[in-house]
């Protein structure tokens, strides 16, 4: 199945684009199919996607082509629906982790038996030799044939960085021992720091290629772990729906049939606390439906016949038979998935660091070897010293502590975060909490709990509170309605038991009635207790009145043909919420309530927590757009949520905070994932992401400030495997020990 589409004579594609090792690739894959006529396309090196729109002669045919002439692979990815049986991410690492495994076990007793005298046992060389040449050439081949397609392209990466540094030193060191005197039986390479000029025959630097090798492949797994999971949130929204549905056939016969089998007029059951299996009408019966997971409505939806009904939502009261309108890839929650994949496809990538100094780095070193080949022949040395004096340059810079300078940052950041309760996606994720000026705030679970609760109680003159609570709330424990449930758990918490009602009825959309303790007592809305001919005091009534301004829900109690009170219930607002806003305002950001809730709920969430900016009545797929115009506004959009109503948002926005008490859709989506459902934790996420973010800067500095150090050296002939040893050792010890200082990383407060 194409996931082309075509509007008029403009056409849109996706393309999966294979080979990408880095960001410079997705540019140089984006910039190769803009200059065909008729396209626009953006790369997104994070999920490895090319979305494409184009018009005129051009085929997907020949944008395949283009990318395949640029050096990487493409095709058409496959239909959402099919894409959920792929293999686990497991799988698709498997190369890169046999890789780095093949490298950590081989190079371990190369670098051990260069560096430790001792080890140098008659022909250790050889051995070192045979263990690293797997090393050199297997496992180091994504880097090899990354920097051949950069130099065909007249590019420089970190890739080809490393594979000219390893490759250089590995071909060295085999001349050495083949055709030098490094293959001599008995030679050792003392353990001294002296600097003198040597002819380099005697010298090899397998433990430099090995070393390398492992250190860089073990930072670009656990980035590619990360990286992987970019698909993971629209599996999470996909498997959301119901699987199976209850289809009413001729005569009303029941048939149980997979969710991908129902058509559109199909008549199909959902049972109470059945998922509604696609978006529908309902033709009989009526209940209440939760929405709260797609609309991040707190209150549930009263409905009956004539409603519309949307898939994935969860029926919480009655029996409902409901006609499908819409199914598989026209109903909200797969628009929803869309939403998030092309949120995530248009995100740009942050270039990696390492990448944009490589640019400049590569050619310089380059540039420096072929200077010193060139002066030390001029200066007539020996073909052997000039030779030894460039490869020296080129094992020099390339620094293995570069490899590390992100993932042992990131590891400790993580480890770190993990034991408060923070957890970080990957490195692209840290340059945007630099950048971050506005923090959206979802409502419903994220500010505030997300579940109905019992906040006041206001009686009629002469009733006992505890009486209401007592009657009210027996009648209520036998529903299943979120808000009588509030009203319950309320009750059940002040008293401790409830007695069991003689009689109980529901009355759809209005509320219970039933005898407790020998009372009839109604518990719903006022119209429940005109329909009995009661009115509500005037007190009651200001009470209701104020309680439903405030944007709270107003229940009225009443028994033996009179109103004894009104009930307050609402989604309550965290305890934590209004501390966690001033600490997000002084780390300089602005803090905007997001809501699909009314105006009055939102506006008094937002006065009690101390943001001034609120935008409500928002629907789901409306929130993307939100996000949107901030960044049009030149905003740098931090977006903190919790439902599958926020997930495409969170995708969207500059850097996503999901809530871990929320929905899996809205984790996968996140940048940053807060365990504790604290809003808090968003606050202490984002220090230490910028503080991780700061330590991987400076890793990266030293490690290329010893690298760079110690090339005059190697320019001057005077670099022997020793230094060359202990400058990666020192640099790499340098970034491991500066990282390890996130861990005295504390939350505020």
């Amino acid at each position: 199945m194409s996931t082309g589409t075509t509007t008029g004579t403009d056409a849109e594609v996706e393309l999966s684009i294979g080979g990408m090792t880095c960001a410079s690739c997705a540019a140089r894959v984006e910039k190769k199919l803009n200059r065909m006529d008729g396209v626009t396309a953006t790369v997104n090196y994070a999920t490895e996607k090319a979305k494409v729109s184009y018009s005129g002669g051009v085929s997907v045919g020949d944008l395949i082509a283009t990318v395949e002439a640029t050096g990487y692979t493409a095709q058409e990815p496959a239909p959402p629906a099919e894409r959920t049986a792929e293999a686990p991410e497991s799988d698709e690492l498997r190369p890169l982790r046999e890789r780095l495994v093949t490298a950590v076990v081989l190079s371990v007793p190369v670098v051990a038996m260069a560096m430790i005298p001792a080890l140098q046992f008659e022909y250790w060389q050889w051995l070192s030799l045979t263990l690293a040449a797997p090393v050199v050439t297997y496992a180091a081949w994504p880097f090899h044939k990354a920097a051949f397609t950069n130099a065909r392209h007249g590019a420089a990466t970190m890739d080809t960085l490393i594979s000219v540094g390893t490759s250089a030193a590995f071909l060295w060191s085999l001349w050495a021992l083949f055709f030098g005197t490094a293959g001599t039986p008995g030679m050792t390479h003392p353990f001294e720091l002296t600097i003198e000029r040597t002819d380099g025959a005697g010298n090899i630097y397998l433990e430099a290629a090995a070393g390398v090798t492992a250190f860089i492949l073990a930072g670009r797994y656990f980035e590619a772990r990360a990286k992987r999971k970019a698909g993971a949130a629209l599996r999470a929204l996909l498997e959301l729906g119901a699987k199976d549905v209850t289809v009413l056939r001729d005569g009303g016969r029941e048939e149980t049939v997979p969710v991908t089998d129902l058509k559109a007029g199909d008549h199909f059951l959902v049972r109470p606390g059945e998922k509604i299996a696609t978006d529908g009408t309902v033709i009989e019966g009526s209940s209440a439906v939760d929405a709260s997971m797609l609309t991040g409505e707190s209150v549930p939806v009263e409905v009956s016949s004539g409603d519309p009904v949307t898939g994935a939502t969860i029926n919480v009261g009655g029996r409902l038979v409901v006609r499908a309108t819409r199914v598989g890839a026209d109903t909200q929650l797969a628009r929803m998935a869309r939403l998030v994949e092309d949120a995530q496809n248009g995100k740009a990538a942050a270039q990696r660091l390492a990448d944009r100094i490589s640019a400049v780095f590569v050619p310089v070193v380059i540039a420096l070897a072929l200077g010193t080949l060139g002066f030390w022949l001029g200066n007539g040395v020996g073909l052997t010293a000039a030779f030894t004096a460039a490869v020296a340059v080129l094992v020099i810079a390339c620094p293995c502590a570069l490899g590390l300078a992100t993932p042992t940052a990131l590891m400790v950041g993580t480890g770190r975060g993990a034991q408060l309760g923070i957890l970080i996606k990957g490195p692209e994720v840290l340059e945007s909490t630099r950048r971050v000026d506005t923090v959206v705030l979802d409502k419903t679970g994220t500010v505030t709990t997300g579940r109905m609760t019992l906040l006041a109680v206001h009686t009629a003159d002469g009733t006992d509170e505890a009486e209401v609570l007592r009657l009210a709330g027996a009648l209520e424990h036998s529903s299943e309605h979120p808000i009588a449930r509030a009203v319950a758990d309320g009750a059940l918490e002040k008293l401790g038991e409830l007695p069991a009602p003689e009689d109980f009825a529901n009355v759809p959309g209005l509320g219970v009635q039933g005898v407790v303790e020998g009372h009839a007592v109604l518990v719903g809305r006022e119209r429940l207790l005109a329909d009995w001919a009661m009115g509500l005091p005037e007190e009651l009534a200001r009470a209701g009145a104020a309680a439903e301004e405030a944007g709270r829900t107003a229940i009225a109690v009443a028994w033996d043909g009179a109103a004894r009170a009104v009930l307050e219930v609402a989604d309550a607002v965290k305890d934590t919420s209004a501390e966690a806003v001033g600490r997000l305002r002084a780390l300089g950001l602005t803090p905007i309530l997001l809501t699909g809730d009314n105006a009055a709920v939102a506006r008094s969430v937002a006065r009690e927590v101390g943001i001034e900016e609120v935008i409500a009545e928002v629907l789901p797929q409306d929130k993307v757009d939100v996000v949107k115009r901030l960044q049009a506004e030149g905003r740098s959009v931090a977006m903190v949520g919790d439902g599958v109503n926020d997930a495409a948002a969170l995708a969207q926005a500059d850097l996503g905070l999901a809530m871990g008490t929320g929905t899996d859709a809205a984790i996968e989506a996140g940048d940053l994932t807060l365990v504790r459902g604290d809003l808090r934790a968003a606050a202490d996420a984002i220090r230490l992401a910028r503080r991780t973010l700061g330590t991987i800067r400076s890793n990266l500095f030293w490690a290329f400030a010893y690298n760079v150090a110690a090339l005059p050296l190697a320019a001057a002939g005077l670099l022997t495997p020793m230094i060359a040893g202990a400058a990666m050792a020192f640099s790499s010890v340098f970034v491991v020990g500066n990282s390890l200082r996130l861990r005295t990383f504390r939350a505020a407060g």
